[in-house]
Order: structure tokens, then C-alpha cells, then sequence
């Protein structure tokens, strides 16, 4: 159940030009999930094709993770005004949207820690949990979800990388 063209579930509507929707395979069992979309997202209506989305499919590369083969996707569908972080309301107004897409995955991984944090519910420090495996159950039985640095962290920490990749090679390994 995607949102409506003209979706008002949350002020992000107001501003945006496309939702965007996963992207991908949709019956992979692996789901990379990141927090909104951006400026060139927003405008071609796809996940992770910005400047995050060029260092994502560097990594996934070098992973040996093929993006055709996973599902990708963010916590809310609407870009949030200057790119800053969703909103706890917004990223509840689209969490029936992201619950939908997430049934039937074994292993989520968390691009970030905004899209963490929604994931599971409470807030998180990166060095605690980063690549760290945990079971949850998102409404839909056990999956695994692993916390790791979203691809723009990579800009700025360039250790971010080596982790980030190491990540993507735990999510080919379930495929």
C-alpha cells in the first residue's frame, strides 16, 4: 500500500515534488533503509541517486552487493525542507508505508542513525551499535537489522567507508 499521489499525511507533502517509493528488488528478502530523501531524489522520484546514492553504489560495488538485488527505500517518502532530519510525527505519518514494505525481509540495514532510531524505537549512539547484528520484530516476526553510517557520513569520516562496506557484505550475504 504505497501512499497516495496526493498523500497530506504530514506537512512534507506541501513542499515536495515526487514521493519516492522503493526502489529495486521489492521481493528481496534484503531491504536497505535510509532516512528521506533528497534534492535529486525528490526530483527523479528514486531513492539514493544524489551524491549519497553515487558513494552507496561505489560501496555496494566493491561489496559484491548488486542494487537490483535488494530493496531500497527511506523512513519517510517526501523530502524534509533544507534536508535536515524527518521529524518524529512525519516518520510515524509514513511508518504504515515502510511497515508494508518491510514484510517478509530477514535482514534490514539501517543507513543511519535517524533511520534506526525509527526502526526500533529509541535513540541510539553510533559507536554502541554500528555493525552490531540485533533480532527485532517489526510487527511482522524476527528480522535482522544492522545500524551502520549512511553513505553521506562517508564524506566526512572517511573510516566511514571501510564500515559502511563491511555492512553491505553482511547484507550480500543473505541474498
Amino acid at each position: 500500500m504505497p501512499p497516495d499521489e496526493d498523500c497530506r499525511r504530514c506537512r512534507l507533502g506541501d513542499g515536495r515534488n515526487n514521493i519516492v517509493l522503493p526502489c529495486g528488488h521489492l521481493d528481496s528478502y534484503v531491504v536497505l533503509v535510509g532516512e528521506a530523501p533528497g534534492a535529486k531524489e525528490d526530483l527523479e522520484g528514486v531513492p539514493f541517486v544524489g551524491r549519497a546514492g553515487k558513494i552507496l553504489n561505489g560501496l555496494m560495488a566493491e561489496a559484491g552487493l548488486d542494487r537490483g538485488k535488494v530493496m531500497i527505500t527511506n523512513t519517510v517518502k517526501c523530502r524534509p525542507p533544507g534536508n535536515r532530519r524527518p521529524k518524529a510525527e512525519e516518520m510515524a505519518a509514513c511508518r504504515p508505508f515502510l511497515q508494508e514494505e518491510l514484510k517478509g525481509k530477514r535482514f534490514i540495514l539501517a543507513l543511519g542513525l535517524s533511520a534506526a532510531e525509527d526502526l526500533l524505537g529509541k535513540k541510539m549512539v553510533m559507536k554502541e551499535v554500528c555493525n552490531r547484528p540485533v533480532q527485532a520484530d517489526l510487527g511482522h516476526g524476527n528480522v535482522t537489522i544492522v545500524v551502520t553510517y549512511h553513505p553521506s557520513a562517508c564524506i566526512y569520516r572517511p573510516a566511514a567507508k571501510d564500515v559502511l562496506r563491511n555492512a553491505l557484505k553482511m547484507a550480500a550475504s543473505y541474498l
